[in-house]
């Protein structure tokens, strides 16, 4: 049997963006696509790590770097 599993490269290992039905160091054929992943809120991945005043301190900070006009500097 075989079975597709989506995953993406960080520069070192695959991440699968799913369960994976395998064993422990059962062989797997990787296929590598042309699109890239892509994270919309990439600030996202450390929630839970910061405190809930760290995350609206950068949550601010981010909507002010959105009001930068740089035709100012």
């Amino acid at each position: 049997m075989m079975e597709a599993v989506r995953a993406y490269y960080d520069g070192r290992v695959f991440i699968p963006t799913e369960p994976v039905k395998a064993k422990k160091n059962q062989n797997a054929l990787i296929t590598i696509l042309d699109e890239e992943k892509k994270e919309k809120k990439p600030h996202l991945r450390f929630i839970g790590i910061l405190s809930a005043e760290s995350y609206n301190e950068i949550c601010t900070a981010l909507k002010d770097t959105q009001e930068v006009d740089t035709n100012e500097w």
